[in-house]
């Protein structure tokens, strides 16, 4: 006779559970001794019914391989917890360094802006002109030689305008390109 597979489900028959109990206990005893038989493999195998009664197969002293299990898991654990507190330790000191790059880069800009320079040493003074003196370079250099897209556009037109109207071309500036350090100045 052919079994047919079953719904792995509990069982709410009382009695039909209890006997499903018996003989899968018996069963998985069975495939575990084999198992250490067959594989030379230490085998331990702990149940308990749902009354509480303890069934148990070792292929070898029982106390000495819950032993050797503890031990392995403490040190299974041990070493999640270091890589844990080692990632996290590396975190920390990615933070340190941003926040201390953040606080470098903000006493330079306000040292550029005209703040806190009076704790600046003499040679920080001149490396701060020079730093400014180099941008209002590039920035008067921009404003001369290149003229941005925007006026680019509209002296094509007003060419084009001119040309066909015979009026001279108007130049609009309207950008201010002075460097100030400090705080703007009220009006």
């Amino acid at each position: 006779m052919v079994k047919g597979k079953i719904e792995i489900k509990r069982i709410e028959n009382l009695t039909s559970r209890q006997v499903t109990f018996s003989k899968r206990r018996k069963g998985l005893m069975k495939k575990a001794h084999e198992l250490s038989v067959l594989c030379d493999a230490q085998v331990a195998a702990i149940v308990f019914s749902q009354k509480g009664k303890l069934y148990e197969y070792a292929s070898s002293d029982m106390k000495k391989m819950i032993e050797r299990c503890e031990l392995h898991r403490r040190e299974y654990f041990h070493e999640e917890r270091l890589q844990k507190e080692q990632q996290v330790q590396d975190l920390k000191d990615e933070i340190t360094i941003m926040v201390n790059s953040i606080e470098l880069l903000q006493r330079h800009c306000r040292r550029l802006m005209g703040e806190d320079l009076d704790t600046c040493s003499v040679e920080e003074l001149k490396e701060i002109t020079i730093q400014i003196e180099k941008s209002l370079t590039i920035v008067r250099s921009r404003k001369f030689e290149e003229k941005p897209l925007w006026m680019q556009s509209r002296n094509l037109e007003s060419e084009k305008n001119a040309s066909s109207s015979g009026c001279e071309n108007i130049h609009i500036s309207n950008v201010e390109t002075d460097l100030f350090i400090g705080l703007p100045r009220r009006v």
